[in-house]
């Protein structure tokens, strides 16, 4: 028999949701866990019957935590040190990984307002109402409707016109790593696009490029130096895709790392490496795969 309070059950079964909308709106998981606590805080001190729909009413107060929580994380990023990346989420989670954003889509939605994003959010991937997004962003529905389409707008270059297939998408991520293990760089030219660039997220806290890696000359003088400095450090622990891209996750040096690959015509346009252990504490290094 089922003896959980209604409060409890109503607000367990839109957990899986609360966190995905918070995660969305915050690129962070550690932020988005909190917000969805503070959430369900708030929601125990609710009366049950002035709530009409409590789906709606529980977007409502995530949607506005968040909000309130993206002013702070603004001023953060602006002190952030070197180059900036969301929190990376591997497959499978089921919680967090039920929609279709990439990796390089959520980096897009950092150029929206926080209002612009939200209401693209709760519509657009989130199937929300114009009217029920008009009432959580306390404006009118023209006003939404015009935050949505600038948004759209702003975002429509960095959807993926083709998404990579899976057994592709997972041969390139595993060439590129065992060319740059082996210092293959002839191996690893034929990889890269023209216009590639690696980004890498260390947040101060361990070593990452500064700046990101732009351009295919740059890319193989880089990973040839970091070849012939360290040679053969990186070991696998488990190829995975990562915020909808392909990728693995790795130990270089023995510090944990994800690497996930934006690809276009058959190379990959964009390297994403999350070195910041801060963004990694959701991420087990688990057993080892291969060397």
């Amino acid at each position: 028999m089922d003896t959980l309070p209604e409060a409890t059950r109503i607000f367990e079964a839109q957990r899986p949701r609360l966190l995905r909308l918070a995660y969305r709106m915050l690129s962070s998981v550690s932020e988005a866990q909190d917000v969805v606590q503070d959430a369900w805080l708030r929601w125990r001190r609710v009366d049950l019957s002035e709530v009409q729909n409590a789906p709606a009413f529980l977007s409502r107060i995530v949607t506005r935590l968040c909000l309130d929580a993206m002013k702070s994380a603004r001023v953060r990023r602006e002190t952030y040190i070197g180059s900036w990346l969301p929190d990376p989420l591997p497959e499978p989670d089921d919680d967090l990984r039920t929609d279709n954003l990439t990796l390089t889509l959520m980096l897009a939605l950092e150029r929206l307002s926080p209002l612009e994003r939200a209401a693209f959010l709760l519509h657009d991937v989130f199937d929300t109402p114009m009217d029920e997004i008009a009432l959580i962003l306390e404006r009118d529905v023209v006003a939404v409707r015009q935050l949505a389409s600038r948004a759209r707008r702003n975002v429509q270059s960095d959807t993926p016109r083709y998404p990579v297939a899976r057994d592709e998408g997972e041969r390139i991520a595993t060439a590129f790593l065992d060319a740059t293990r082996t210092g293959n760089i002839g191996g690893l030219q034929t990889l890269l696009a023209e216009g590639v660039r690696i980004v890498s997220d260390g947040g101060g806290k361990v070593l990452a490029f500064p700046n990101a890696i732009a351009g295919i000359d740059k890319a193989l003088r880089l990973y040839r130096g970091l070849f012939r400095k360290y040679g053969d450090v990186e070991i696998l622990v488990r190829t995975v895709w990562i915020d909808g891209l392909p990728g693995y996750i790795s130990l270089y040096n023995g510090t944990l790392q994800t690497t996930s690959f934006q690809i276009e015509d058959g190379r990959i346009l964009g390297v994403y490496k999350t070195r910041n252990p801060d963004k990694l504490a959701h991420i087990s290094a688990g057993s080892r795969v291969g060397h």
